[in-house]
């Protein structure tokens, strides 16, 4: 059973004046938990190994896409394949972060992957902010937590320039290149993310702007604009899918800007070959009963129970559950439905006493760096909660 511990929360006053606006969900209950879970050195330190394994297996497995022609077999839209191989095969598109979703990995129960969010992950600004004021404001110590997720993000975007040469002088290399971050109108978890991000650029050393990617400006050959100003790198957070079906245009010019060397796109085009779904079949293949691994396949288990994905989708939606015999037990709706979709081996996450189910955030910035929690039911959804932890044996 999950050990928690109850603590005084966040009032919303606080929450709001630090940019974190997204703290009520819309049947007004609080998107964070009052209790953190207890997490010992041990469990923190597996978590660690977990992911820094799992992203070389997931290079591994790019690789094997790329080298085979399997675009199609992961749910990749055609018209961005160029831009991936491109961005895959030169260094300078390098991955800032992502985020492994784990179950398992309380109370002795072995970690088992459900998926990488490797190009636009959220729960950042949980992960990085507010679960370390949550200890602070408790006067537990901020430093009792498996997250240097701040910090490690710093260091990431220096070695955008650096390329990961530790013995590279970031000041010395950096001539003055400039980011601009940008995130879709309207969403205000989406825009103080990427604030948020930028902030951390900022302090890293880069020159920074932001803006909506409707104010954005793309040529094919000379690059990203805002206003007359241009940028080496741009930072959006939407889904490189979404730009593939919904923009198809955008898609183009962008895998030409990459194509021309115009500008650097942050995360690269191929972090789509981890986030497709798709890839959990492809690591299954590479490597078949693998301790962190689920069984995935194309078709329907036999003789397991199991759980249908579409091979993009988001927050649990188009999600379903079927038993041994292939009846569905739970199932949630959503705007994914025409997406191809794989089945994983069902593997019941840690619970609290109350039935609730808790996964594993576990983000990836060159490496392993830090550790949150989503607490909901069967399916985690938009209703699910973020849940801090703290580290004690």
């Amino acid at each position: 059973m999950i050990n928690l511990k109850k603590i005084t929360p966040l009032n919303n006053e606080f929450m709001e004046k630090i940019g974190f606006a997204w703290h009520t969900d819309n049947d007004n209950s609080s998107y964070i938990a009052d209790e953190i879970v207890q997490v010992s050195e041990k469990e923190a330190n597996a978590y660690y190994e977990a992911a820094n394994e799992l992203y070389d297996m997931y290079v591994n497995a790019a690789q094997h896409v790329i080298n085979n022609n399997l675009f199609h077999e992961i749910g990749i839209p055609f018209n961005l394949v160029d831009i991936i191989k491109n961005s895959w095969e030169n260094d300078v598109h390098w991955h800032l972060y992502g985020r492994f979703d784990l179950a398992g990995g309380l109370d002795g129960k072995p970690i088992k992957l459900i998926e990488f969010n490797a190009d636009t992950p959220t729960a950042v600004f949980e992960t990085a902010i507010i679960q370390w004021a949550m200890l602070k404001l408790n006067h537990m110590d901020e430093a009792a937590q498996f997250n240097d997720l701040y910090e490690s993000l710093k260091q990431n975007f220096k070695r955008l320039i650096t390329l990961g040469d530790e013995d590279a002088d970031f000041d010395e290399l950096y001539e003055g290149w400039g980011i601009l971050f940008s995130s879709i109108a309207g969403s205000i978890e989406d825009e103080q993310t990427v604030k948020l991000l930028q902030y951390i650029a900022k302090e890293a050393g880069f020159e920074t702007d932001f803006a909506y990617v409707d104010e954005v400006v793309f040529n094919d050959d000379e690059g990203i604009f805002k206003g007359d100003a241009n940028f080496e790198y741009w930072f959006k957070l939407v889904p490189w899918e979404s730009i593939a079906i919904d923009e198809g245009e955008l898609a183009l010019i962008l895998s030409n800007i990459v194509k021309n060397q115009k500008a650097i796109i942050i995360n690269p085009a191929y972090t789509l070959l981890f986030q497709s779904k798709g890839i959990l079949k492809i690591l299954w293949d590479l490597y078949p009963n693998h301790p962190l691994l689920l069984e995935t396949s194309n078709e329907p288990l036999k003789g397991k129970k199991y759980v249908k994905k579409p091979v993009f989708g988001r927050e649990g939606a188009n999600v379903s559950i079927y038993d041994e015999n292939g009846a569905q037990i739970a199932s949630n709706d959503g705007e994914y439905d025409s997406n191809k979709a794989i089945y994983q081996e069902f593997y019941e996450f840690n619970q609290d006493e109350r039935g609730e189910s808790y996964q594993a955030g576990v983000f990836y910035a060159y490496e392993a760096c830090a550790l949150g929690y989503r607490k909901g039911g069967k399916i985690l959804d938009n209703y699910s909660k973020f849940v801090g932890h703290f580290i004690k044996d």
